[in-house]
């Protein structure tokens, strides 16, 4: 058992290592078509339909919703489905993908002709640069391989790891030349955590009106800690006769002045309360004040406006759930 464990090793990392080297030696063909190939995209007005068959198909799969995904409209078609209806989907503002190992699918040979007469932009992803594929396209990316992984030759291993290298690298250059920004991707995942950290904003989590905790200065410790316990938040505000923020006061203070031993009974808020304290804006990123939080750790903020005054109050449980922790 130990020695066929070993051999599941050995053949794992040089599975790993062919097609790392499979992936190394296509940098060098990088080059002028690559560049062709997104500007062909760029200039378009319309999408770009993936293509592929096999194992193909599934990379094909893949890179459109990376493409999706990343600032560039796309979507995959299947190229047998094509050939009966599926050819309707692809209009002459679109540019086509197709991918194929050999460069002569012959599901992909029969329709691309007609893609061709459409007047659709070509783009080829071949292992064949002589193939027929190779031969209609607009422009033809190398995705050739010296050898596969699989010790047989037969199973697109090497291959497709490079389809797909190459398809991400292609998105990730349309994303840089459209000056897609991780806002613009948060739009496209709006239901994932990703999304919601990019995309709520503090207003959005905040509690606002007679929920926020707040006390005049001047104000008695009884009473400033009925207001902390009727709200809930372990803080309150601390306001002026014109209804700006002077300072906050927070279980935090309150062991503090413990510590100091001050007369409870007689002291006023002011007295006790924090002037220094931290704050943030309804506008801010909702994973911007958790950041702040998390630095300063600090359980709750008051939101305040550049006039100074207090629009809202939330606290670590908000964010948890808001789903931005």
């Amino acid at each position: 058992m130990t020695a066929q464990f070993k051999d599941y090793i050995a053949i794992a990392l040089r599975t790993i290592t062919m097609e790392i080297e499979a992936v190394q030696a296509m940098q060098s063909r990088v080059d002028h078509c690559f560049e062709q190939a997104c500007e062909l995209i760029l200039k378009s007005s319309g999408r770009v339909v993936v293509t592929g068959m096999g194992k193909s198909g599934h990379i094909a799969n893949k890179i459109a919703a990376t493409l999706a995904s990343t600032g560039t409209p796309a979507f995959f078609v299947h190229p047998g489905e094509a050939s009966h209806g599926d050819l309707g989907m692809i209009t002459p503002k679109d540019v086509v993908l197709a991918l194929s190992n050999s460069g002569n699918t012959a599901e992909l040979v029969t329709i691309l002709p007609l893609v061709k007469r459409m007047g659709v932009p070509l783009i080829t992803m071949t292992g064949n640069p002589q193939s027929a594929m190779a031969a209609l396209a607009d422009a033809n990316l190398d995705t050739s391989v010296e050898i596969e992984a699989c010790p047989l030759g037969l199973a697109p291993t090497s291959s497709t790891t490079v389809a797909l290298v190459m398809g991400d690298a292609l998105a990730i250059a349309l994303l840089e030349a459209r000056g897609f920004s991780a806002e613009d991707f948060a739009f496209s995942h709006p239901g994932g955590t990703l999304g919601r950290r990019l995309l709520l904003k503090v207003s959005d989590i905040m509690h606002t009106g007679e929920l926020i905790p707040m006390v005049r200065q001047g104000a008695s410790l009884k009473d400033s800690l009925l207001e902390m316990s009727q709200k809930g938040f372990g803080m309150t505000c601390i306001l002026d006769r014109n209804d700006t923020i002077v300072g906050v006061f927070t279980d935090g203070d309150l062991r503090r002045s413990l510590d100091r031993q001050l007369d409870l009974q007689s002291c006023r808020i002011d007295d006790i309360m924090t002037t220094g304290f931290t704050s943030v804006s309804q506008h801010m990123l909702a994973a911007e004040a958790l950041s702040i939080m998390q630095n300063k750790a600090i359980n709750a903020l008051p939101v305040v406006e550049a006039d100074r005054t207090v629009t809202g109050v939330f606290n670590m449980q908000d964010m948890l759930r808001a789903g931005v922790i």
